[in-house]
């Protein structure tokens, strides 16, 4: 982004051209934005999208339980899982059969995933069930909320500052198309004359 110091460098060049002024001005315009509008989008779309965010933890955990359930057994033909998409846990987890009740006292049996080992029979184990009683993938904790909304953020400050260095080069590129235009223009009208006595004055 050289053109920025057009505007300060050769003022008073009579050889300076308006289109090195207009470049200078469209650098110096992608450079404010660069410095304060990227930022201020990357922030902006921080905000929101931790408040979404946000809203949605406090949404799952109104909405998800968590009950006391007992160990069945080993979830027959069940291989490791990765950890929850959410980002509740991430650790690898292991589907055992369990029994529970719903929040409305009947009795619940089947496959649920864990992040510890399985245990024997009978053993306690502790999971999370919707409204039903069905079970359901821990909600999202703040923190790994909070993580995504910063990333979130950078992504748009990223591309914030791509957009503005795109539009940036389009307009340079069409403002020099439009001078080697000009320049041919010129040429042509000019070689019309070449060579002729009396002309180039």
């Amino acid at each position: 982004m050289r053109g920025q110091w057009a505007l300060l460098r050769g003022r008073d060049n009579p050889l300076r051209r308006a289109t090195d002024r207009r470049e200078g001005w469209v650098a110096l315009g992608a450079l404010l934005l660069l410095v304060i509008g990227a930022p201020a989008a990357g922030w902006a779309g921080g905000t929101v999208a931790d408040a979404a965010l946000q809203q949605s933890v406090r949404a799952q955990h109104e909405e998800r339980h968590r009950v006391d359930a007992v160990v069945v057994g080993r979830a027959p033909g069940r291989e490791r899982s990765a950890g929850d998409p959410e980002g509740g846990e991430r650790a690898a987890r292991i589907w055992v059969v369990a029994s529970w009740q719903a929040p409305d006292g009947s009795p619940r049996t089947g496959e649920v995933a864990t992040a510890s080992g399985p245990g024997a029979p009978g053993s306690p184990l502790r999971i999370w069930t919707d409204e039903a009683g069905l079970p359901v993938s821990p909600p999202m904790d703040g923190r790994t909320a909070r993580s995504h909304a910063v990333l979130a953020g950078i992504g748009t400050f990223l591309l914030a500052a791509g957009c503005v260095e795109a539009g940036r080069r389009a307009v340079v590129g069409h403002m020099v198309r439009q001078r080697y235009a000009q320049l041919d223009r010129e040429w042509a009208a000019a070689g019309a004359d070449w060579g002729r006595a009396g002309t180039g004055g």
